[in-house]
């Protein structure tokens, strides 16, 4: 598996977690991360992606609620999510931007349900 998806789980809405993706040098330097999810019966979507300067951008969905970084040491990105909904379910990988297919990892469960 090169990239590996964390930090899953199981929030009611209005909870927040982080996930974490790490994976090898290769895949991170100098290349655009992102965060991807797919909800069961739905095309995969974007939901956010970062530079390896930093430099973010968000899917309507996530503006405001989501927070993507990174660390290009660890080679490592995370997504902070705060404010979830129900809407939110749904598999999260990280790969990425645009997405490589020789990449894809195992993704990470998120459940937003009371």
């Amino acid at each position: 598996v090169q990239l590996q998806a964390s930090g899953g789980g199981l929030v009611q809405p209005g909870g927040s977690l982080t996930l974490s993706c790490a994976g090898s040098e290769n895949i991170f330097e100098f290349n655009i991360m992102a965060w991807y999810r797919q909800a069961p019966g739905k095309q995969r979507e974007l939901v956010a992606r970062v530079t390896s300067y930093g430099v973010t951008t968000y899917a309507d969905s996530a503006n405001g609620r989501f927070t993507i970084s990174r660390d290009n040491v660890k080679n490592t990105v995370y997504l902070q999510m705060n404010r979830l909904k129900p809407d939110d379910t749904a598999v999260y990988y990280c790969n990425r931007f645009p997405w490589v297919s020789d990449f894809r990892g195992q993704g990470t469960q998120v459940t937003v349900s009371s």
